[in-house]
């Protein structure tokens, strides 16, 4: 039985993840922002454990699971979870930079360097969903883009840094993706949303597990996803 650390289990393709690997009998360990978001992940997921700290606050991170259990072992550590605001270069401020930077790359990078201990003894895997933004920006999209592709450097260099330990890193680059973060992605660029149009979670939570599944004499290390229609 594998022990999976997920952020972005709520919704989108986080939760269609935890599904899976829930279904099928692994341990999961939930990342929640707060303790009344932990109780929801704890319904939808019986039998999981949850792990509560603001990824919005990377700095305060290390104090707060100071006063949690930790599992003693992690498989896979999967980084879902994510923000975005949309603005040109001209219009965003610092308090907006800030934001998507902490969420989307400084706390991925302070959530690994808490569980490689871990993910070192069982030469496990660290998986981040990134996005089509982190591999070309677009207008509006400067600071999203910025904060995916300094998350692909991330990657990029823990990968080389890991490699020897038997640690396996993938970065997965879906489109735009039927969630609720597309549908804000939608609100903001004033345009109707229509889910159907978009991939389906479920269909990037199978390349997700693919990837994790990989027997260990080959790795995944760059996947992209895009819409199929």
């Amino acid at each position: 039985m594998a022990t999976h650390v997920i952020t972005g289990a709520g919704s989108g393709i986080g939760a269609a993840v935890a599904r899976r690997l829930h279904a099928r009998g692994d341990e999961l360990v939930l990342h929640a922002r707060d303790a009344g978001r932990a109780k929801e992940l704890a319904a939808a997921f019986p039998g999981a454990r949850t792990l509560v700290g603001d990824l919005a606050d990377p700095d305060r991170l290390s104090w707060a699971f100071s006063h949690q259990t930790l599992p003693d072992r992690v498989d896979s550590l999967l980084h879902v979870a994510g923000v975005v605001d949309l603005g040109g270069v001209g219009e965003l401020t610092p308090k907006a930079w800030h934001h998507q930077l902490n969420v989307n790359l400084v706390a991925p990078a302070e959530l690994t360097r808490h569980f490689l201990p871990q993910l070192r003894l069982s030469q496990g895997h660290v998986l981040f969903v990134n996005s089509g933004a982190g591999l070309n920006a677009h207008a509006e999209w400067g600071a999203y883009a910025a904060s995916k592709h300094g998350l692909k450097a991330l990657a990029d260099s823990l990968r080389h840094e890991e490699h020897g330990n038997g640690v396996r890193v993938t970065s997965v680059y879906p489109g735009r993706t039927a969630s609720p973060m597309q549908a804000k992605v939608h609100q903001q660029e004033g345009k109707e949303y229509d889910p159907a149009k978009w991939i389906d979670p479920e269909s990037v939570a199978t390349t997700i597990v693919m990837a994790l599944d990989l027997p260990r004499d080959a790795e995944v290390n760059d996947l992209t996803v895009r819409p199929g229609r």
